[in-house]
């Protein structure tokens, strides 16, 4: 089936300008203004914008955590992100087999069947011997280009630091890229420890255990590890000022290192997880204050922070009670397990369908960024940096039709209802949004019109990328 999408503004990461685009074939054809094609469907979009879908590099779908699950899995998940813009996922497999290859295999015969965008992995690297070493060079084939350590987690997930040193010299041996989560582990045992002998176990003592300056301190650490190892270095969800402060410092120095923050990290801080509801804004790292905040848009602006991810990990807040999802009824163990012990609370948010809506009018309709940005940011970026591009993140004869048609008046009350989360709650509840998606394509197929979802299961495509990504 043919689309010609016309007299729509086009934005791109580097380009806004008038133009029609003709899509054949599950590619963008032609960009020409008054484009006639016979057979194709038309699609006016007059006074709206075009963008490609967004690259989000930052999910988890259907993760064991804490006796339960995340609520949203290949399918469910993938949809919700459709219906913010988002057409492209990367996932992160767990090592929970022997091998890495028994564990993507693993990893895919759950997410393939199931996966309504086109998606991608990252490998999680969570204990290292020789043999796991040794067979981090065979993950291209599968075309996995992204390693990911843990400086927390201790006796879980986390590397020593020599660990680390390790995979980002054989990463950067094979054209791959490592990611980092940066936190100090041992200070977080510590005080976590301090804190329930204290009696303290509401949600709040969830940020008070892992302070600021850890990951203040793991970003520098990984740097410095980095710059040791020759290697490229992507810091995953920025949160804290001192970060952003790190990164800017390692790029002065010209290192390969990059940045990547989350929505939660802009608008929330410590305060709302003393709110009755607390729980639901419990993720790792957790939230800071507002001159983090501050910061962490700066760092966007001004070019330090080279992408917004999500971290896209949901629970219900309460999973004793059943919601409507399709027709039907479900309710999957959440938040309520850790009522009495921040430690038991499932760490994760429901944010992949609210990035660009949340983004665009709060961050573009406020002059914080432009248009430009907002896509560089969310799509463009991440799709470079991760070897997908041009596939992927722009709007290109001979790219995929990964289009987002905006309306960039239409006003809506957000929340639950508009994000297709499958959980209970939405931290953007009531928020006012001015920008909204109104078409959605993927490869050419719409699956996005309006409040209408047309797409389905399995028909998302597995991202085979390529190594020796761009370092921005």
């Amino acid at each position: 089936m043919s689309y010609l999408i016309k007299s729509g503004t086009i934005i791109t990461a580097s380009e806004t300008y008038n133009a029609d685009i003709l899509i054949e074939n599950e590619k963008i054809k032609r960009i020409e203004t008054q484009i006639e094609a016979v057979d194709a469907i038309v699609v006016d979009a007059s006074g709206k914008l075009i963008m490609p879908g967004g690259v989000d590099p930052h999910t988890h779908f259907d993760l064991p955590m804490f006796d339960t699950v995340s609520s949203d899995d290949h399918y469910t998940g993938h949809k919700a992100a459709a219906f913010g813009g988002t057409t492209t996922v990367m996932d992160f497999v767990p090592l929970d087999r022997a091998t890495l290859s028994e564990s993507v295999e693993a990893w895919t015969d759950k997410a393939a069947p199931k996966a309504a965008i086109d998606y991608s992995f990252h490998m999680n690297i969570t204990r290292l011997d020789q043999k796991i070493l040794e067979e981090i060079a065979s993950l291209p084939d599968v075309g996995i280009t992204s390693v990911k350590v843990f400086m927390a987690y201790n006796d879980r997930l986390r590397l020593q630091d020599g660990d680390i040193f390790k995979v980002m010299l054989t990463a950067r041996e094979n054209g791959m890229l490592s990611m980092l989560h940066a936190e100090n582990g041992d200070v977080i045992d510590i005080l976590v420890e301090i804190a329930l002998q204290s009696g303290h176990t509401s949600p709040e003592w969830h940020a008070r255990t892992r302070p600021a300056w850890g990951a203040v301190d793991a970003t520098l650490r990984g740097a410095a590890l980095a710059a040791q190892a020759d290697a490229s270095l992507y810091i995953v969800h920025m949160n804290a000022a001192g970060e952003v402060d790190q990164l800017a410092y390692a790029r002065q120095k010209d290192l390969p290192v990059m940045g990547e923050t989350c929505p939660q990290y802009l608008f929330f801080t410590e305060e709302h997880l003393k709110r009755p509801d607390g729980s639901k804004w419990i993720c790792s790292p957790p939230m800071r204050s507002r001159k983090d905040n501050e910061r962490l848009w700066h760092g966007l602006s001004d070019g330090t922070i080279q992408t917004i991810g999500t971290d896209h990990c949901p629970f219900f807040f309460n999973g004793t009670k059943p919601i409507t999802y399709e027709g039907e009824k479900i309710a999957i163990p959440g938040k309520e397990l850790g009522r009495d012990d921040f430690t038991k609370i499932p760490n994760g948010l429901p944010t992949v369908g609210d990035r660009l809506p949340i983004i665009w009018s709060y961050g573009v309709n406020t002059g914080i960024l432009t248009p430009n940005q907002f896509v560089a940011l969310t799509s463009t970026n991440p799709a470079k940096i991760f070897g997908i591009y041009p596939r992927k993140g722009t709007i290109l004869p001979g790219s995929d039709a990964d289009i987002v048609v905006w309306n960039p008046d239409r006003k809506i009350v957000y929340g639950v209802d508009y994000a297709h989360h499958r959980t209970d709650y939405n931290l953007f509840e009531g928020w006012e949004l001015v920008g909204f998606p109104e078409k959605v394509f993927l490869r050419g197929t719409l699956i996005v019109d309006g409040d209408q979802w047309l797409g389905n299961s399995g028909m998302g495509k597995f991202l085979h990328r390529q190594p020796h990504a761009q370092t921005l």
